[in-house]
């Protein structure tokens, strides 16, 4: 079998399938949910609201949880480790996709390659949804408009992009990106490549 494939899985992740092996994760670690919610820096209440499946999970927090259990996030998001180590390829239309928030959905790109530092996705913007909410993560962004615009927040600075237009950022500022109208169709997509 060739180093650089693995067949991904055929269905879109289930936000709730995430949720269960986090929790299963952290009972076997013996990490209390209070714990993990003060080691990741967010509140025990919102924590039990992303464990339980009830709030979707930002991609900065499965970040955080991730490290916290010392794992990859693919073994979040799919239930199984990477296998790559030379180089991994992820065919069009093929990449892991979660839906994070109401018409905000990403495609992993390079989920199957072991110790990854960087993060590419390919995000898919529904220009009827209404933005998702700032949210801000360790590192920088990347962003590369693919089809549509795309108005990227970041801190109180606003940046509409078209296709092929590029933005690079801290993460560690408030930032979001939604979708505009653009008279072709009722989404766009960009490329993020985050590094932690």
């Amino acid at each position: 079998m060739d180093d650089t494939f693995l067949s991904p899985p055929d269905l879109p992740v289930e936000p709730k399938e995430i949720s269960g092996r986090i929790k299963e994760f952290r009972e076997i670690m013996a990490i209390s949910a209070i714990d993990m919610a003060r080691d990741i820096g967010i509140s025990f209440e919102t924590y039990e609201r992303y464990e339980s499946g009830e709030l979707d999970i930002p991609i900065s927090v499965l970040y955080k949880i991730s490290n916290r259990l010392g794992t990859d996030t693919t073994v979040l998001l799919t239930g199984e480790d990477p296998r790559m180590e030379t180089a991994s390829v992820c065919r069009a239309g093929k990449g892991i996709q979660v839906e994070r928030y109401p018409g905000y959905e990403y495609s992993s790109l390079a989920y199957n390659f072991k110790g990854r530092t960087m993060e590419p996705l390919l995000v898919t913007l529904d220009t009827r949804k209404p933005p998702a909410p700032l949210v801000c993560h360790s590192g920088q962004e990347f962003n590369y408009v693919v089809k549509g615009k795309i108005r990227v927040t970041v801190g109180n600075r606003d940046y509409d992009l078209e296709a092929g237009d590029t933005v690079y950022f801290d993460a560690r500022l408030p930032h979001a990106q939604c979708a505009l109208e653009n008279g072709s169709g009722d989404s766009a997509q960009f490329i993020t490549i985050i590094q932690e």
